[in-house]
């Protein structure tokens, strides 16, 4: 007994043509940027899929992230200073201590 030929199933996502890529590839790559995924297809078969590359991440985010994963920080908190925070009182500083560390730390003289 002969198996009749399975229909293609569709696939999933927008589908275009490799005519109408070209013809239009302005408006799907505005798709991808929304997120959507294009398939792309040439006398009926799958050929390709194109899809939205994830959001690059902040060199400084990954650094402080590998900075965790090493123990060396703890994150916590949103770090925005509380709203309260401009209302504290200010430290005082010395008359002229200012002057001495800058003094110390350039070697000119000692505290």
């Amino acid at each position: 007994m002969k198996r009749k030929p399975r229909k293609p199933r569709k696939p999933a996502g927008r589908v275009a043509k490799v005519s109408e890529l070209k013809a239009g590839l302005s408006a799907y790559l505005a798709q991808v940027k929304r997120g959507e995924e294009i398939i792309v297809t040439e006398r009926g078969q799958t050929i390709a899929k194109i899809v939205p590359v994830p959001p690059a991440e902040n060199d400084e985010d990954a650094r402080m992230r590998e900075m965790e994963r090493q123990g060396r920080i703890i994150v916590k908190g949103t770090g925005r200073l509380p709203d309260s925070f401009f209302e504290w009182e200010r430290p005082t500083v010395p008359e002229g201590a200012i002057e001495r560390w800058i003094a110390w730390e350039r070697y000119e003289d000692e505290p």
